[in-house]
């Protein structure tokens, strides 16, 4: 029988509105990442009024910092990101209306991911506070998980060397524990650097660094044909020349190399890089790498997992009011023919669960743990956390069924009700998981035990090396 966290769950519902208002402004300034100055200080704020202790500015990054509450064991970690994404601002409507024309948005919730993360941890220390409890529970204020991987580089400082265990969620369009990998991920500039000529009165002179660009993406782009088939790589031109009538002497393209596993990521890595050196070759230019961030794949821990699944039945699902309904049923609207029932078809679930995800706007009901694992086909410097310690994530509806992730759709549910209601699910089931893990030593050893399995006793080694700062420059060229 689960022991119920009764003062947390109440404390939850008491302050819900406040959590929402917190979770509104974090919306409204949608930061991008390593740029989140006021959404972090809006958290660091928050949690020393209640009591915790904050380091600010960890790490080598102004927008990280850790809270601590408490002392002794357990030590647990609670996640929480803050920044958004550039491009995606929206009005909190069901129809495409920018906020900020060309302005960042979260299309990604991280807004109601670190205040949701904030009341888990709250709400915990409420309840242990309540029983007399001993134990040391910590908040990691992670900045740019979307591009520049602010958690590898706490985890290369050590910062989450000392826990136990460590708890996330991510809001999503589903009450669900996440089973399976995530992808590792290389992300890198490559710069070419030519010889500028006058395009049209003496292009012989010049040496193009474009056209290295261009044609290193011809070869990358060749290469897919001949890596496992989930490995992928991406790119964006950030630098192609300034105007037609000049052969550009400097351009870069920004890459992002992704595969299962960390070891298949730096093989694949090592061929994209071949490509650029062939494409330096063939346009008599020269070419240089920087790597911006290396994140692990996500190590899955089913013993968490389970615990943050009982947790979930006991705090319950997102309550939606009629409101959270017509905004959903509205957003739907919007999908692409197909989009819902694509996504519904790709989950590892029975037939039962399926048929009754195709009949709903808003996931109501707590999803079965899937029955195998479901790689992500994204990236998630909680990766690296994973390989630390053991870490377990699970999301829960705050958008409707089938919205895509990094889109309008999603920013518009985040910033809305939907959002609310699933955030404040996700807080409770964090607190009523964290409760669980304190009282029971043997579900903590039983995380331990997998936890070292998995890793087969290996220590964590950060894949970016020591020299590689955070990428402030990048974010200089996104802002």
């Amino acid at each position: 029988m689960v022991e119920i966290a009764g003062t947390a769950l109440a404390w939850l519902d008491d302050n819900g509105e406040k959590l929402s208002h917190l979770a509104d402004r974090i919306w409204e300034w949608a930061e991008l990442g390593l740029n989140e100055h006021r959404s972090a200080e809006l958290l660091a704020d928050a949690l020393e009024a209640e009591g915790f202790s904050v380091q600010r500015g960890v790490a080598g990054m102004p927008t990280a910092f850790v809270a601590t509450w408490g002392k002794g064991e357990p030590r647990i970690g609670f996640l929480g990101e803050y920044d958004a994404l550039p491009g995606l601002s929206q009005k909190a409507l069901p129809e495409r209306e920018e906020l900020v024309q060309l302005a960042p948005g979260h299309g990604c919730g991280h807004n109601l991911l670190g205040v949701g993360a904030l009341g888990g941890v709250v709400a915990l220390r409420k309840e242990m506070e309540a029983r007399g409890l001993s134990g040391t529970l910590q908040y990691f204020g992670c900045p740019a998980e979307e591009n520049f991987s602010g958690k590898v580089f706490m985890a290369r400082e050590g910062l989450f060397s000392d826990l136990d265990l460590c708890l996330t969620w991510h809001p999503g369009s589903l009450n669900l524990v996440h089973r399976g990998s995530s992808l590792a991920l290389n992300s890198m500039n490559v710069t070419f650097l030519g010889r500028a000529a006058h395009a049209g009165g003496a292009p012989h002179l010049g040496r193009s660094a474009l056209d290295a660009v261009e044609l290193m993406n011809v070869g990358v782009n060749y290469l897919r044909e001949h890596v496992p088939e989930k490995v992928r790589m991406h790119y964006v031109i950030t630098a192609g020349g300034q105007q037609p009538n000049i052969v550009p002497d400097r351009a870069q393209v920004w890459y992002y190399v992704r595969a299962q596993e960390r070891d298949l990521v730096e093989e694949v890595y090592q061929r994209v890089l071949r490509c650029a050196e062939g494409a330096a070759i063939m346009t008599e230019t020269t070419w240089q790498v920087e790597l911006i961030d290396a994140i692990y794949n996500l190590l899955p821990n089913h013993a968490l997992e389970e615990v943050v699944a009982e947790a979930m039945k006991v705090a319950g699902s997102p309550r939606f009011g009629p409101s959270e309904l017509e905004f959903a049923g509205r957003i739907a609207e919007s999908f692409t023919p197909g989009q819902k029932e694509k996504a519904i078809a790709e989950l590892p679930l029975d037939e039962e669960a399926k048929e009754m995800l195709r009949e709903q706007v808003l996931n109501t009901e707590v999803m079965p743990l899937p029955q195998g694992d479901l790689p992500m086909r994204g990236s998630t410097d909680v990766g690296d956390v994973s390989w630390v310690c053991p870490t377990a994530q699970f999301s829960t509806a705050c958008a409707a069924v089938g919205t895509p992730g990094h889109s309008w759709q999603m920013t518009a549910q985040v910033g809305s009700g939907i959002g609310h209601a699933g955030m404040i699910a996700a807080a409770r089931t964090l607190a009523q998981a964290g409760f669980t893990l304190v009282l029971e030593a043997g579900l903590r050893e039983k995380a331990r035990t997998e936890f070292q399995k998995r890793t087969a006793g290996k220590p964590y080694r950060c894949a970016i090396p020591t020299e590689v700062t955070p990428a402030f420059e990048q974010l200089k060229k996104i802002l």
